[in-house]
């Protein structure tokens, strides 16, 4: 009886928890991650549940993108990558390679903070991209530039155009979500 005692008082406890955590998650969060369950046609709550996971807001939706593309349950990823896996690793264990990864921009596109990225994959064919080694901030970056595109319909000029350094995708979402609603232009 002690057992069920201590186990319920855990669920209580990590429920109550879970709440806060919860409460506790700005506006601009909370839009993102329905924006990021919409992408992958996921409940709101499960993505939350990533959320109360301790990762950084940014890194919720490579979970979800490393995990439907290599077919592995984010419940594993989240445990890797709290062990000190790399993205880099992680995408490279699972064979989500850089052609995975890529979205097209045109060649005389500005590609801001993944320049570096698009000049790798620029410099060899399109068939060898799967060899583009991208750094964890890259593969961060082009997955959230392809969620943000796609869910806001935008080019991914335009969500690049938004990106600064330091600024993260949940404040670029929200930046983005509020211009595209006043009609206003992309920031610069």
């Amino acid at each position: 009886m002690g057992i069920i005692r201590r186990t319920a008082a855990a669920l209580v406890y990590l429920a109550m928890t879970t709440a806060t955590v919860s409460a506790q998650r700005s506006n601009n969060e909370t839009v993102y991650f329905r924006a990021v369950a919409d992408f992958f046609r996921l409940s709101p709550t499960e993505v939350s549940i990533l959320a109360d996971w301790q990762l950084p807001p940014d890194e919720i939706p490579v979970v979800l993108f490393v995990a439907h593309h290599a077919g592995v349950s984010p419940e594993a990823l989240v445990a890797l990558r709290s062990s000190g896996k790399t993205w880099t690793d992680l995408s490279r264990r699972y064979q989500v390679d850089a052609s995975a990864l890529y979205i097209p921009l045109p060649d005389t596109a500005d590609a801001g903070i993944l320049a570096g990225a698009y000049r790798r994959y620029r410099a060899l064919p399109a068939d060898r991209w799967s060899e583009v080694t991208l750094s964890d901030r890259d593969i961060i970056a082009l997955v959230n530039v392809r969620i943000l595109a796609q869910t806001l319909r935008r080019s991914p000029e335009d969500v690049l155009r938004a990106c600064r350094d330091g600024r993260s995708f949940v404040d670029v979402f929200a930046s983005l979500l509020r211009s595209q609603e006043a009609g206003a232009p992309v920031p610069e």
